[in-house]
């Protein structure tokens, strides 16, 4: 709930996207020297994204401070990584991650962000259903 309204507020005082994608290609853009990093779309935008991204764990680091130690998960290391690996190849190739589709670019009415939420869902159930099925 907190991300949703983070990113409506930013949306409705100056009209940017907050997808946590382009935050994270943004942020390569100070380290790395490829040319898809240092696009100006990203070299643009990337001081107030940086910002942001600084705000995201600051602003985790303050709730487990607040709520004591984080939960742990009994998904193995290499399982989170896979997940991790897969979701961002899913977001590149989407041109945006579920936070910017689903959150900013479905309350805008973008018709790729709405086919793009309705591809993940439906990849979502399918990808349960076969987990299910093979445990």
């Amino acid at each position: 709930m907190l991300l949703g309204l983070g990113m409506s507020l930013l949306f409705a005082a100056t009209g940017l996207v907050g997808g946590m994608s382009t935050v994270f290609t943004t942020v390569w853009s100070f380290v790395s020297r490829a040319p898809y990093f240092n696009a100006p779309r990203f070299l643009s935008s990337r001081a107030w994204r940086l910002v942001y991204a600084a705000g995201l764990v600051l602003g985790a680091a303050a709730w487990m401070v607040s709520m004591g130690a984080p939960e742990h998960t009994g998904v193995p290391l290499w399982q989170l990584a896979a997940g991790g690996f897969i979701a961002g190849f899913g977001a590149r190739m989407s041109n945006g991650c579920t936070a910017g589709h689903g959150i900013c670019g479905m309350a805008s009415l973008q018709a790729p962000s709405i086919a793009s939420v309705a591809i993940f869902l439906a990849t979502a159930m399918v990808t349960a259903r076969l987990v299910k099925a093979c445990l």
